[in-house]
């Protein structure tokens, strides 16, 4: 499956930024709407929902917000790729 790929960003006056977990929660709904209009059953969508569900009820979910915000606020621009091994949330962080 292809990880899942989330820049979480702290808001600005010009833009609005989003944390990793409502990031996720987009994903969600972005993966769930193409579930419902796509007229034949597509796996790597399903694979995805169920993934984007795992990782969101997932203690690792709050784990990578904190982490991740913790990077923002020092001023760091951060990448996050969210994969599974073994049906468990993974993730690597990269820091610009």
């Amino acid at each position: 499956m292809k990880p899942i790929d989330l820049e979480p960003r702290f808001s600005t006056k010009e833009i609005p930024g989003k944390c990793i977990k409502c990031l996720a929660e987009q994903e969600l709904g972005n993966t769930l709407i193409g579930l419902l209009k796509n007229e034949g059953w597509d796996k790597q969508l399903e694979e995805r929902f169920g993934d984007l569900v795992s990782f969101l009820k997932s203690p690792l979910s709050k784990k990578l917000r904190d982490k991740t915000e913790k990077y923002l606020a020092e001023g760091k621009e951060v990448k996050v790729k969210i994969y599974f091994e073994e049906g468990k949330p993974r993730y690597k962080i990269r820091l610009c």
